[in-house]
């Protein structure tokens, strides 16, 4: 989980769309629920889960902020992660659905020149 981070992404939002998003994210932090991230902030955890040795062979976990997610019952702002997103069976049964979608997708794909 990267969290909320200030990307160039946000240029293409209209003014009063980034104004209400800022605005949105104020109140957030303000009430301890999250805070916004700088790009490099927002990609350590995907850096530490690809480079570091201290998980290595670990999957089918949820981090955030370079550290394993609290499993929780109920979300709080952004933080935690629920039991049932840890689910094995369901993880296979979305991954088996991803696979026959994005195999429907390149069958009807035109061909690549």
């Amino acid at each position: 989980m990267p969290g909320g981070i200030w990307t160039p992404l946000q240029r293409h939002w209209s003014a009063e769309k980034r104004a209400a998003a800022e605005q949105q994210a104020r109140r957030a932090e303000q009430a301890g629920a999250f805070r916004m991230k700088t790009p490099e902030q927002g990609a350590a955890t995907s850096v530490f889960l690809a480079a570091s040795p201290q998980v290595a062979g670990i999957g089918g976990r949820y981090f955030e902020d370079c550290n394993e997610a609290e499993v929780v019952d109920q979300l709080q702002g952004i933080h935690g992660v629920m039991r049932h997103a840890l689910d094995p069976d369901d993880a296979r049964r979305l991954w088996d659905v991803s696979e026959r979608l994005v195999t429907a997708a390149r069958s009807a794909a035109p061909a690549a020149v």
